[in-house]
């Protein structure tokens, strides 16, 4: 059984810094290509930031250069590494990997940015 436990979220004010993880297990991590998602209330769930096995990375227009991504292939762990967080960064962020065709999701860690 695949098992994605994200932490590290909570409050921070705007301008400030978080690091979420996500924690797997039930895989063999280091083949996967790894996922941040978000979802926003009242909005759907969207692609935040993607690295392949081989760590490659990716990211969404509204995040680059402002959250970063990265693993380790030895603690079987996806970061991710938030910066100069903005209030429309306010959501909850779920790890997602997919093996044979199927997602596999966490319960999400809340990340809420305020004043």
């Amino acid at each position: 059984q695949v098992y994605l436990v994200e932490s590290g979220g909570g409050l921070v004010q705007p301008g400030g810094s978080l690091r979420l993880s996500c924690a797997a297990s039930g895989i063999n991590f280091k083949i996967h290509d790894m996922r941040w998602y978000r979802q926003a209330p009242g909005k759907e769930r969207e692609l935040v930031a993607s690295v392949t096995s081989g760590g490659s990375t990716n990211y969404s227009d509204s995040v680059k250069g402002r959250l970063s991504i990265s693993r380790d292939n030895v603690r079987n762990r996806l970061y991710l590494q938030m910066n100069s967080l903005k209030p429309e960064d306010t959501a909850v962020y779920y790890c997602n990997t997919r093996r044979g065709g199927t997602d596999f999701w966490g319960r999400g860690t809340r990340v809420t940015v305020s004043s």
